[in-house]
């Protein structure tokens, strides 16, 4: 019987996002395609460094522990635009490191975002923008992993710890919009006259839904993940989020409603293993203490090249 993937939280993850490989990335830009693959190929035996998907990838697959290998809850594959030739190196490094990772695509330049619903994806991480943005077309929670200093990609944390931003990452961009487009008094009595209106569900919405479930299954105190809500709302704004939370029947474990302080303090005391933000201001910050990760959104784009 074929292995199900259903019902598993789903990561797929470009060699790119897991380990450092910035320096090969450079050679491909300046030199072209051969040259790079030339280098890996020579390379193959070279050890890698951890990247910054790294401490979220090797932390999530801890929670397979608690399962039996039937009941497995964390899938993690390789998806990369890398042919199969130079793939060695990656999975050497892989097993140098012991991650529990056995399934990998190795596409040769065809676009990732059409394998992304056959693997049952429900997260991608990529260092490559058009990746990202042709994943959130297809419908699937991804991100722009962000470089990252070497030394927050171990973490010592017993539990994975994943923190969310709340307009256009975990709910739609409708109301980042208004305040983008008509300030901050316009955002405010928007927010107040629809308290009772439920936020869209943005293009994480359906992660946290998923981490729910495998939350569900342990006591509330003994849960091996983590989430938080950080965003720059404060009151009265933060009444719908609450109320939309409620209503989506998943809780977060920690919020944070800043009013639009920094949030890089805050995530650093976290611990978080990955923040999802869609604004430069905060991961410019962020991605200094946390592994931190861009969620891109055309509109948003659109509305601020506009300006």
């Amino acid at each position: 019987m074929a292995y199900n993937i259903y019902n598993k939280l789903v990561i797929a993850i470009s060699s790119r996002a897991l380990f450092d490989l910035e320096e090969e990335n450079q050679i491909f830009e300046k030199n072209g395609l051969d040259a790079y693959y030339k280098y890996q190929l020579e390379n193959e035996d070279k050890s890698l460094k951890k990247g910054t998907g790294y401490r979220l990838v090797e932390n999530i697959l801890k929670i397979n522990s608690f399962f039996s290998s039937d009941e497995r809850q964390v899938e993690v594959i390789i998806l990369s635009k890398n042919n199969a030739a130079t793939s060695l190196r990656i999975t050497n490094a892989i097993n140098d490191l012991k991650l529990d990772i056995i399934r990998s695509a190795w596409t040769s330049g065809t676009n990732i975002s059409n394998y992304l619903k056959a693997f049952k994806v429900d997260l991608f991480l990529s260092a490559d923008d058009n990746d990202v943005l042709n994943a959130i077309e297809n419908g699937v929670a991804a991100a722009k992993i962000l470089p990252s200093n070497e030394n927050i990609h171990n973490s010592s944390n017993n539990q994975v710890r994943i923190a969310f931003d709340g307009d256009a990452v975990l709910f739609s961009e409708e109301s980042e919009l208004i305040y983008k487009n008509n300030g901050l008094d316009a955002f405010i009595e928007h927010e107040k006259l629809n308290k009772d209106n439920p936020l869209e569900m943005g293009p994480f919405a359906k992660l946290l839904l998923t981490i729910a479930k495998i939350q569900a299954k342990f006591p509330t105190d003994k849960s091996p993940i983590r989430t938080a809500l950080v965003t720059a709302r404060s009151a009265p704004t933060h009444e719908r989020v609450i109320k939309t939370f409620n209503l989506w029947g998943v809780r977060v474990d920690e919020a944070f409603f800043l009013g639009g302080t920094d949030k890089y303090e805050i995530l650093q005391a976290f611990g978080a293993d990955i923040f999802f933000d869609d604004q430069d201001v905060h991961l410019n910050l962020s991605s200094n203490v946390v592994p931190s990760a861009k969620v891109l959104n055309k509109n948003i784009m659109l509305s601020e090249k506009n300006k």
